[in-house]
């Protein structure tokens, strides 16, 4: 398969871009959940030495370092560069699927290169919250309820700057899928009282807002995947005798990542099934 040079261009810039946002994922997961203010520069939390600017570079400088704190030799942990290079990973991959699909789409580089931006923060806040929600059983309302907020505003502008004027349809599904979802969520929070948190309804919202933008097949499948992720993860850790059948276990991860699936998959997926139940 030949790649065209622009694309390769766009896409390695993206990776790159990816791994300068991981570097900042792992002052956001460590911090927020602490009450910990993002701004000041990065610590060595034994010796509290503060890391220089070329200490910090993605990826590098922990295998430079051979994982430990330049000072005290304290271990960092391996997570901080996995975090980076898949942060970077998932901005190519991302950018990559939407460049290639989107050159077709008829509506325009702004409003093509805006949506790329809100699945390239979508990307970078899924992760961020699948790992908070992994370490604390937390998903903070510090970043659950701005990314609804710079979700929307994004796609409003994609949808004022696309040159077809058709995307305003996409917007009021994408309103009314976060509207659904959230009710979905919120009546399970309800009735289930300790099956789901107010954070997995929050984020609901996040969620239903994005997959409502690509289609009703996409929200339908995302919102099915994320139990069936979730279900399997259950039933990983008993038969790993790590948990049993009222063990807690945080969701938000595999709404993330059902999320995701249904970004890339959920409108074949769709079709496929209502071909299938209508040809019978």
């Amino acid at each position: 398969m030949i790649v065209a040079p622009w694309l390769a261009y766009s896409v390695t810039v993206a990776g790159i871009f990816g791994l300068l946002i991981g570097s900042f994922l792992n002052v956001v997961i460590y911090r927020v959940p602490a009450g910990k203010s993002l701004l000041p520069a990065s610590r060595c939390p034994r010796c509290d030495a503060a890391i220089k600017p070329w200490h910090n570079v993605p990826v590098l400088s922990w295998i430079a370092l051979r994982g430990r704190c330049a000072k005290c030799r304290t271990r960092i942990s391996a997570r901080y560069p996995l975090v980076e290079f898949g942060t970077g990973i998932a901005f190519a991959i991302i950018a990559w699927w939407w460049l290639a699909s989107a050159a077709q789409s008829g509506h325009g580089v702004a409003s093509g290169m805006l949506q790329l931006t809100a699945l390239l923060y979508m990307a970078a806040v899924s992760i961020a919250l699948a790992l908070i929600d992994l370490d604390t059983f937390r998903l903070p309302n510090a970043i659950v309820l701005p990314s609804l907020a710079v979700l929307l505003v994004l796609l409003v502008a994609v949808a004022a700057l696309a040159q077809d004027g058709s995307l305003w349809l996409p917007l009021a599904r994408a309103g009314t899928g976060s509207l659904a979802l959230t009710l979905f969520y919120a009546a399970l929070w309800f009735f289930w009282p300790g099956g789901m948190g107010l954070g997995d309804v929050k984020l609901a919202a996040v969620i239903g807002l994005m997959l409502g933008w690509f289609g009703w097949g996409p929200l339908i499948v995302g919102a099915f995947a994320a139990f069936v992720f979730g279900g399997a993860y259950g039933v990983a850790l008993m038969l790993a005798g790590r948990g049993g059948r009222k063990s807690r276990i945080p969701f938000g991860p595999w709404m993330i990542l059902g999320a995701w699936f249904a970004v890339f998959a959920g409108a074949p997926l769709a079709d496929w099934y209502l071909g299938m139940v209508f040809a019978s």
